[in-house]
């Protein structure tokens, strides 16, 4: 007997509303069996992961500081993950923008000039752009493949992030830590909400996914690189460049992933430092899929992973549960999604083997 995936015409909306809810429940259920094998009270840890981060201001809004990045980068990805370009590397365009964002601060420590936080977030967009832009002159002039190509570029930029921090910008006042001199005021972000350290960086994200949802929606630009995904050869008949989706999909994802890597630096650290991402690049590729590459579902699928961060440090103390359950626990979640969504897209089909 063989099994086969056999697509089905439309898939149902309500399945795919239910598919997110669905993963996250088995995601949960599975992490009480890993909790349980690691010898940890499933209870307490749940406990601290999901729900602490409601509990304090404090902890809620650092959800929302955390929920930035993870969005203004998944907006990024979601529009190339449409187009079946799959950029993998948004960590080292983050980390490509953050230096270029932190060359203004490191080499006039004391300006004050009001034109320095704009130049920095255009440095840092403009660099996460040319990193991508890497990528995707090997894809259209030699056919390299994009994802072990921007990983490996992510792999370059942290290099290049060490020997920085260990070489020319490193502190020389900083008790030989691996980071930058601190930031002047007028290379700061401002402040959101007060009392917090959420800053404007929240609304660039939101804007950004307001401009996703024009782009995919309402321009042809954006139906262009829909079609160029879901029928290839229909968007070569109707004469749609190829060449063109794949610059335009890596060119955004690294604008958006460079600009939120300047948004780090300027905003919740106030230096460049080695720790400039939490492995922001890699989960907003789940924020991306789980919010349905729908700039809206996005929105929800951020705020979700930023309470999953938050919770997972809380748990790391309370419970006492390894980052590494944590990871697993994103990881689940991706996968319950993606194993749901083949099941509504598809239908199975067992076929029998005929003997000869």
């Amino acid at each position: 007997m063989r099994i086969s995936f056999i697509r089905r015409e439309r898939a149902s909306r309500v399945a795919m509303l239910v598919a997110p809810i669905a993963a996250f429940a088995c995601a949960i259920v599975a992490s009480v069996i890993l909790f349980t094998l690691l010898g940890k009270a499933p209870g307490q840890a749940l406990y601290s992961l999901l729900l602490e981060p409601f509990l304090s201001w404090y902890n809620f809004s650092e959800v929302l500081l955390k929920m930035a990045p993870l969005l203004l980068i998944a907006q990024g990805l979601a529009i190339g993950f449409r187009a079946n370009v799959f950029n993998i590397g948004a960590e080292g365009q983050l980390i490509i923008g953050a230096i270029a964002a932190s060359a203004l601060p490191v080499w006039y420590p004391m300006g004050d000039s009001a034109f320095m936080l704009p130049a920095m977030l255009v440095m840092g967009a403009a660099a996460g752009m040319a990193w991508a832009g890497i990528a995707a002159m090997f894809r259209t002039r030699f056919n390299a493949n994009e994802i072990l190509v921007t990983l490996m570029l992510s792999l370059i930029a942290a290099q290049v992030l060490n020997y920085l921090l260990l070489g020319p910008w490193k502190d020389p006042n900083g008790f030989n830590f691996p980071q930058s001199v601190m930031f002047p005021d007028a290379a700061l972000l401002p402040i959101l909400l007060p009392g917090t350290r959420v800053n404007v960086s929240l609304l660039l994200a939101l804007i950004a996914s307001g401009l996703a949802y024009i782009l995919m929606r309402h321009r042809f630009a954006g139906f262009q690189l829909l079609v160029g995904g879901l029928a290839p050869r229909a968007a070569r008949y109707a004469g749609f460049s190829e060449s063109r989706a794949i610059w335009l999909s890596l060119l955004l994802g690294g604008l958006a992933a460079g600009l939120a890597g300047a948004a780090e630096v300027a905003g919740p650290l106030g230096q460049l430092q080695r720790s400039v991402s939490l492995g922001y690049g890699y989960s907003a590729i789940i924020v991306a899929y789980l919010g349905g590459l729908n700039p809206l579902g996005i929105v929800i699928s951020a705020f979700v992973m930023s309470v999953i961060y938050i919770g997972g440090d809380n748990a790391m103390v309370s419970a006492d549960l390894p980052i590494a359950a944590v990871w697993v626990f994103q990881g689940l979640l991706l996968c319950f999604y993606l194993a749901g969504l083949t099941f509504i897209r598809h239908k199975v089909s067992f076929i029998r083997r005929v003997a000869p």
